[in-house]
């Protein structure tokens, strides 16, 4: 008698679990909402537990669920690594990657790079996702983060380090005109800045002082959640704005914006590529992630 297949409903469980619902992952695997749920329902039936708590509006794994996707995280990593393996001849990659980038360095830095790195092989398609927002790489599906600052603790992602942006104050040549140019930090109390959002680009700047880092909240003037329109903000006079150098390189260059307060600007922002923990990276993956290594090694991402 023929035992049933061990692995039946396992693709359809991970591509759920990562997607974040029954819909998006029909979609991805050209079936019926319905039909993952069922798929799903057979699953539980023979492991004999929950993998999901389901509302109307929400799926999220139970903690049997979270267990269970961990495990076949790691054997679907395996089998990638056989793959890899047996086929290290072959040159040729292929499959899409989703990488999630932040506005004005994924536009102004990231995608030019990206389109150098992806040229040479075709099959691989890029979705890319501009966003200044912290999104969560398992629940957004998404393959690799590009993320500015400290990382905070999470053991179910990695984390390769690309380069340290230096930061600096600036604002428009009219704005500075029309309000003066500040010489010390105290006087910002008197101008006016450009900031992020409480889930977007830092309300914060970092700042340093007598050679210590610092953490200074500078008057929340206007608060945007989006880092290219923070930049085009202060250029049209808005007014000061800190930024990493590479996204404002070139407005300071054409004449644009000019940098004010270089002696508090000094402490550099890192840059990360980060990733959902696997054992194995699949061929694309560990192939942009270490070209976008090589490009920082090079100063092609500062």
């Amino acid at each position: 008698m023929d035992k049933e297949d061990p692995f039946a409903g396992v693709s359809v469980f991970v591509t759920a679990a990562r997607s974040g619902t029954f819909t998006r992952a029909g979609e991805q695997l050209g079936l019926t909402k319905s039909a993952v749920g069922k798929a799903i329902t057979r699953l539980e039936e023979r492991l004999g537990f929950k993998l999901f708590h389901r509302t109307t509006r929400l799926t999220r794994l139970t903690a049997h669920g979270e267990a269970y996707l961990s495990a076949c995280l790691a054997a679907l990593d395996e089998v990638t690594a056989a793959q890899t393996a047996l086929s290290s001849n072959s040159q040729v990659l292929g499959g899409r990657l989703h990488i999630d980038v932040p506005v004005a360095f994924g536009r102004r830095v990231l995608l030019p790079a990206l389109i150098e790195i992806v040229r040479p092989h075709p099959g691989i398609s890029l979705t890319l996702t501009f966003t200044d927002a912290t999104s969560d790489l398992l629940r957004d599906d998404v393959d690799l983060a590009i993320r500015f600052g400290a990382l905070g603790n999470s053991s179910h992602l990695v984390a390769r380090h690309l380069a340290t942006q230096p930061r600096v104050i600036c604002a428009s040549p009219g704005y500075l005109k029309e309000r003066g140019t500040p010489t010390t930090m105290a006087q910002l109390d008197e101008h006016r800045c450009v900031v992020g959002t409480f889930n977007g680009p830092p309300l914060s700047w970092t700042i340093l002082e007598g050679g210590i880092e610092k953490t200074y909240m500078p008057p929340a003037t206007h608060q945007l959640s989006d880092g290219e329109a923070m930049v085009d903000a202060a250029a049209a006079g808005l007014g000061l704005v800190q930024m990493p150098l590479s996204v404002v390189r070139e407005k300071i260059q054409a004449g644009h914006l000019q940098v004010v307060l270089a002696e508090y600007s000094g402490a550099g922002v890192e840059v990360h590529a980060v990733w959902p923990h696997q054992g194995h990276l699949s061929p694309r993956l560990r192939y942009v992630v270490d070209a976008l290594v090589g490009y920082a090694a090079q100063g092609r991402l500062d």
